[in-house]
C-alpha cells in the first residue's frame, strides 16, 4: 500500500463515536483503522455494483430475447429521431 500521507476528518455524533469504538474494539484495531478498512472495503463494493448489473437468470434470457427480435417501428420515436437536430457537437 502507497505511504500514508493524506488525512481525513469527520464530524460524528456521540452514538457513532461509541458504536465505532465498540466495534473497532472488537477487531482488535484502533477506530482509524477500522474506519478507513470499512470504508474501503464499502467503497470497493459500491464500486463493483456500478460495473456489473445483476439480474435474474430468467429476466437475463427475456432481454436477450428481446435484443435477438426483430425490431419494430414506433412512429413517434422515428419522426423524432429523423428531425433536424438543435446542438450540434463538435
Amino acid at each position: 500500500m502507497a505511504p500514508k500521507n493524506r488525512r481525513m476528518e469527520q464530524r460524528i455524533d456521540e452514538d457513532t463515536d461509541v458504536l465505532l469504538t465498540r466495534a473497532a474494539a472488537v477487531t482488535h484495531e484502533s477506530v482509524s483503522a477500522f474506519v478507513v478498512r470499512s470504508a474501503r472495503t464499502e467503497a470497493s463494493r459500491v464500486l463493483a455494483r456500478a460495473d456489473v448489473t445483476l439480474m435474474p437468470e430468467a429476466q437475463f434470457d427475456r432481454m436477450l430475447e428481446a435484443l435477438d427480435s426483430v425490431p419494430h417501428r414506433i412512429a413517434p420515436l422515428a419522426d423524432a429521431a429523423a428531425r433536424a437536430r438543435r446542438f450540434k457537437h463538435e
